[in-house]
């Protein structure tokens, strides 16, 4: 059952990424009440899925004969898995893509004691009941047609890995831009308010002709203050104009996905990407 080519466990691989998809997609859906492209990527996969899939495959070929053996095997593998993959994931781009805080008995949001109960029973499933008329099937077509078909889906993962890799690290520098510009924002317009508030009170206990220089100082310092809040602002709006496909779907497709520390401006993006979808 486990003695595969290399090529016949990319095809596992890609099934079990698409399979991987459909779920998600279907699941966070009904969730949302609207239709969910779920993933990291634009392609119908998950590759998280794939990842584990084949991991669970490999690490229970050692203890197949023990459904026990089977299940602690998948326990251990894919909440490993997970937890690396997502804290990987959350140190490379800043977002968390899914998070169990709000889940009893988790670790840092990454991993949680009933999803990996769930991955345990999932190996089981996986080795016993799904993998067998897959690997009927993989193995039934001719090794030339198998070979090209995973050589030509390889390549679209390929470019569309790199491209959401590439669009993931530009959002996080985007979350982080926004953010600063945000605590740039409010201290601004804090000192326009303190600005205002302190010629006032001081243009009334100055003579008249005093009140004049210090009413122009007053406008000099409102109108620098003014231009820089219109710059910030101005580059705001420039790195919030325009969310391109990649962009949205990660945004959108991961609905359940935080930042630690960009969360708000996470949020304003997310709003920005819907009404273009709306638009």
């Amino acid at each position: 059952m486990y003695t595969y080519t290399w090529y016949e466990w990319m095809a596992f691989f890609y099934i079990y990424c698409f399979f991987g998809w459909i779920f998600e997609s279907v699941y966070v859906s009904v969730r949302e009440h609207r239709l969910v492209n779920r993933g990291f990527l634009r392609l119908p996969m998950l590759p998280l899925y794939g990842t584990g899939a084949v991991m669970m495959l490999w690490v229970s070929l050692p203890v197949k004969g023990s459904i026990i053996l089977v299940y602690i095997s998948g326990v251990i593998a894919a909440t490993l898995l997970e937890y690396v993959t997502g804290y990987v994931m959350e140190r490379l781009f800043k977002i968390k893509y899914w998070d169990y805080s709000n889940q009893k008995f988790q670790f840092q949001g990454y991993i949680c004691l009933s999803s990996s109960i769930a991955w345990g029973f999932l190996t089981i499933f996986l080795t016993e009941v799904i993998h067998r008329p897959i690997s009927a099937f993989v193995t039934s077509v001719r090794p030339v047609w198998l070979l090209s078909g995973t050589a030509v889906i390889s390549i679209f993962f390929v470019c569309d890995v790199v491209q959401s890799t590439r669009e993931a690290l530009a959002l996080g520098k985007v979350l982080e831009t926004m953010t600063k510009l945000r605590a740039d924002l409010d201290d601004m317009q804090v000192q326009l308010a303190l600005l205002k508030a302190e010629a006032e009170q001081r243009i009334d206990e100055f003579l008249e002709d005093k009140e004049l220089k210090l009413a122009e100082l007053r406008a000099r310092k409102e109108q620098v203050l003014s231009e820089s809040l219109k710059s910030l602002m101005e580059k705001r709006e420039t790195i919030t104009h325009h969310i391109g496909f990649y962009r949205k779907g990660l945004l959108l497709g991961n609905p359940t996905a935080v930042s630690r520390r960009f969360n708000d401006a996470l949020k304003e993006l997310r709003e920005l990407a819907r009404s273009h979808t709306v638009d």
